[in-house]
């Protein structure tokens, strides 16, 4: 494991657990006593402390210098200063002056390769600083939330797009009309602050487009038909994009919604459906780039991710659109424990790879000493592999599906070619 990067992705961890607690108190479930302000910087804590550090982390990775670890150490430091006894305020600057070194972090990509998912990206940085900056003045989280999720949207978009140079399913222009698309997330998102009766719907005509993409262009479609690695994280991708459609419908239909059922089942359609089901379809392949320690493909990974999709169809059909209140809470529980449950399989996963090296390093070492007596000792079946040589893939049937499904830098025009794609 890098030590040294292990510091900037425990407050971002931090950040996720303080965020489940402090839904879980918003849903008056019951919850840790934590500071009173939690619930009130919920959002932010999530989106900008906890998946702005992450990504901002992997970003730096990528970039292989120093500076570029400003970004994630700023967003991380701003998100536990939220919480703290500190004045709110303080918060705030950081995670604003965190958003601009991660605009500066793609601002350096860009110049080492011309890309445009890097610019699809810059877009979602551009948003997610000014989200910060723009609630350090003083505007309400509700109304910043297009601003918030268009950051995680085209986030996500711009690293599909960096996968789909591997095998671009559909015509040619695609990625050309995902940045147009990546455009008009970004302008609606600023006219929702200005024009929120035109901006809301805008903004969710504008992702359901997104979707679109996504769904016409992704190899999910394909790689869901096959076995281990590669169909796991097809599945939560594309119940991602399915629940991202959800939360676009619904700006478009109900507009401007900054409370009620219809802001419920937007906000946690984009946070929890999209956002919680790339995390999971890319846990097993981001950590080892950022940690270099692996985490096998587990068949229980399905468990959690089964848990998200099901607790959330509760919350978002009978809590919200149904009204009832207990469903709402009962689905919100089921959220937070299929976070809790997938971190567990995570850390579960990782662990029996660590112990799984340390028997077999200690079982070459026997076949060392034997072959002194008997050469072919060493080539006796069911001898362990040495522990230099390349790990099985744990989805070896289709190696390149697994690559273009849950890898990214891998390709030679990808700006994350460094040991990212490395350790991918």
């Amino acid at each position: 494991m890098s030590l040294r990067r292990l510091p900037f992705l425990l407050p971002a961890g931090l950040a996720l657990l303080l965020g489940v607690d402090a839904g879980l108190r918003l849903l008056g479930a019951p919850a840790l006593a934590l500071p009173q302000r939690l619930p009130v910087v919920h959002g932010p804590l999530l989106v900008l402390g906890f998946i702005g550090t992450l990504v901002s982390l992997e970003r730096a990775v990528a970039l292989r210098r120093p500076a570029g670890y400003a970004a994630p150490a700023l967003l991380g430091a701003g998100g536990l200063l939220l919480v703290s006894p500190l004045p709110l305020r303080a918060g705030q600057l950081l995670l604003a002056a965190g958003g601009g070194a991660l605009v500066a972090v793609y601002v350096a990509l860009w110049r080492r390769q011309r890309d445009d998912a890097v610019l699809v990206q810059e877009l979602g940085a551009v948003l997610a600083t000014g989200g910060a900056v723009l609630w350090l003045g003083g505007v309400p989280v509700p109304r910043l939330l297009p601003w918030l999720a268009g950051f995680v949207v085209l986030t996500i978009a711009g690293e599909r797009l960096e996968l789909a140079r591997l095998q671009l399913q559909g015509p040619g222009g695609a990625a050309a009309l995902l940045l147009v698309t990546s455009a008009a997330v970004t302008v609606s998102a600023v006219a929702s602050l200005l024009w929120p009766v035109v901006g809301f719907p805008l903004f969710g005509a504008s992702l359901l487009v997104l979707v679109g993409w996504l769904a016409v262009h992704d190899v999910a479609r394909r790689t869901v038909h096959g076995t281990g690695l590669p169909r796991f994280v097809a599945a939560c991708l594309l119940a991602g994009y399915a629940w991202l459609a959800v939360a676009g419908g619904t700006w478009l239909l109900a507009g401007l919604v900054l409370d009620g059922p219809a802001y419920d089942a937007a906000v946690h359609a984009v946070f929890l459906g999209f956002t919680l089901s790339m995390i999971m379809a890319h846990a097993p392949v981001i950590l080892p780039a950022v940690l270099t320690v692996r985490v096998p493909y587990r068949p229980a990974m399905y468990a959690p991710a089964l848990l998200l999709q099901a607790s959330l169809l509760v919350r978002a059909l009978v809590g919200d659109a149904w009204g009832v209140d207990g469903a709402r809470t009962v689905g919100g529980i089921g959220n937070a424990a299929a976070v809790l449950l997938f971190l567990g399989v995570v850390v579960w996963s990782a662990a029996g790879r660590r112990e799984g090296s340390r028997r077999t390093e200690r079982g070459d070492s026997d076949l060392s000493g034997s072959a002194a007596s008997t050469s072919s000792a060493t080539s006796a079946p069911g001898t362990s592999p040495s522990p230099s040589s390349p790990a099985p893939s744990a989805c070896a049937p289709s190696a390149s599906s697994a690559a273009a499904t849950s890898t990214r830098g891998t390709s030679a025009t990808s700006p994350s070619t460094t040991t990212v794609g490395a350790g991918r």
